[in-house]
């Protein structure tokens, strides 16, 4: 194919209640308790606290890239204007839980099976290779799919153009596309292009009616852009399932210059085009902004209520240790 596609890491506790012997012993031994719960070590406290702070992290980073929110790194440039190469874009999986798909909408989804070959199972008739395979192999994707994109994937991110039951073409007498008829006004296409450019050697004309649990998807850089019309002898017609849907791209994170929410254009609201499908669920690889940053916050202050619960704990021990001396 000639055109660009998306493929797109215990301290010991006094006993409460147990006071120190009475005595000169026991005013050092109660000397060296206060100490202990002084800032020098509340600091060591964190420190040895710390590893369990980056796991908790983790697995609530892994929780989140699964269910709720991922980063995606753009790596070419299909879908210029709109993403540039470099950018990062959060993708919301939850999304289409809750409302349809809807043309207009930028999208992440896998492609394998449609788009590229089914994913290859394992071979290995070895039962404990095979359990690696399923645990410890899948944990390390996994963690490794926070600090970037793996290698080899199948997704892609694309501009829904037509869900099922829409006729797509291009073009017709003005060289727009149209959807069920409606003329799109194509103003988000990359600047030069006309909605019939489509990469060398392929055909930017089509004319398809999106059949049941399919998208027809296209690329707002048309001129390079890898999508449907690329895919037409693919399973499908060139359309892909929309059970493979990711989740819908809602906003450019990175670089900082670039923030902005992916909003739906305007034309796409234009009667006769929004015809919905069912809410989808799917799944994603990508990078670690989202996810890193959400498992931190989520750990960071079940860290900060266990450290208060200690020293409340060890301020009650020294106040009826003091309270014994009395």
């Amino acid at each position: 194919m000639t055109g660009e596609g998306e493929t797109v890491t215990s301290s010991q506790e006094p006993v409460d209640g147990a006071a120190p012997a009475a005595g000169p012993a026991g005013d050092e031994a109660g000397a060296r308790s206060a100490s202990e719960a002084g800032p020098g070590g509340a600091g060591r406290s964190f420190w040895r606290e710390f590893p369990l702070l980056i796991v908790v992290a983790l697995v609530i980073a892994l929780v989140i890239k699964t269910f709720v929110v991922q980063a995606f790194f753009i790596p070419s440039g299909s879908m210029q204007s709109t993403l540039e190469i470099g950018d990062k874009v959060l993708v919301n999986k939850l999304v289409y839980h809750v409302r349809p798909i809807r043309p207009g909408d930028i999208v992440v989804f896998d492609g394998a099976g449609s788009w590229d070959a089914p994913a290859a199972e394992p071979s290995s008739g070895n039962p404990v290779a095979r359990l690696y395979d399923d645990t410890l192999l899948r944990l390390a994707h996994a963690i490794g799919g926070l600090f970037g994109t793996a290698p080899g994937q199948t997704d892609y991110i694309k501009r829904v153009i037509g869900v099922p039951g829409d006729r797509v073409a291009c073009c017709n007498d003005q060289g727009r596309v149209t959807v069920n008829g409606v003329p799109l006004r194509d103003s988000y296409l990359y600047p030069g292009n006309v909605p019939g450019d489509a990469p060398l050697n392929e055909s930017g004309h089509f004319s398809i009616t999106v059949p049941p649990g399919r998208l027809w998807v296209l690329g707002d850089h048309r001129a390079i852009s890898d999508d449907s019309r690329g895919h037409v002898d693919d399973p499908g017609d060139g359309t892909v399932p929309a059970s493979m849907v990711i989740g819908r791209a809602f906003m450019i994170v990175w670089p900082p210059s670039r923030w902005q929410i992916l909003r739906i254009p305007a034309t796409f609201e234009q009667p006769g085009i929004d015809g919905p499908v069912a809410g989808l669920a799917g799944r994603a690889l990508g990078s670690p902004a989202g996810p890193l940053a959400g498992g931190l916050a989520g750990a960071l202050p079940l860290t900060l209520i266990r450290r208060r619960r200690r020293r409340l704990a060890r301020r009650r021990v020294h106040r009826d240790h003091l309270t014994g001396l009395r």
